[in-house]
C-alpha cells in the first residue's frame, strides 16, 4: 500500500475517454488561432511602403523646388529626396508597428525607388 505498490492507478478508470479533449481548452483554441493566421510576408510590406515613401517623397521634393529652387547638385537633390522618403517610411513603420528589419529595408526600397525614378526623369519629377 505504497506510492510503489500499483495499488493506486495513476488515472481514475471510471470516466470516458469523452471527457478527456484537448480540442476545446482554451490553449488549443489559441495554438489553433495563432497558427491560422496568414504568414507575415515582408517583401511584400516593404515594397507598399517603398512604393508609398516614393510618392511621397516626389510630392515633397516638389514642394521643396518651388518654395527653394533647384538644389546646386544632383547628388544633393538625391539626398533631399531620401530624407523625404526615410521620413515617411519613420512615420508609417511608428503607426503601423513594424520591426527594426522591416523599417531598413523599407527605407533601402524606398531610396533605390527615388533615385531611379529621379534618374530616369531627367533629374526632375
Amino acid at each position: 500500500m505504497g506510492w510503489f505498490s500499483g495499488d493506486y492507478p495513476l488515472l481514475p478508470t471510471n470516466l470516458p475517454l469523452t471527457h478527456i479533449s484537448l480540442d476545446d481548452s482554451n490553449q488549443a483554441q489559441a495554438y489553433n488561432t495563432y497558427n491560422d493566421q496568414p504568414e507575415h510576408d515582408p517583401s511584400v510590406i516593404h515594397e507598399l511602403i517603398a512604393g508609398a515613401a516614393s510618392y511621397e517623397a516626389a510630392k515633397a521634393y516638389e514642394n521643396h523646388v518651388a518654395q527653394n529652387g533647384e538644389p546646386e547638385s544632383h547628388a544633393k537633390a538625391k539626398e533631399i529626396l531620401a530624407g523625404f522618403a526615410g521620413a515617411f517610411v519613420d512615420r508609417e513603420v511608428e503607426s503601423k508597428g513594424l520591426d527594426f528589419f522591416d523599417r531598413e529595408r523599407a527605407k533601402y526600397d524606398a531610396r533605390q525607388q527615388v533615385h531611379d525614378a529621379y534618374d530616369s526623369n531627367g533629374n526632375q519629377f
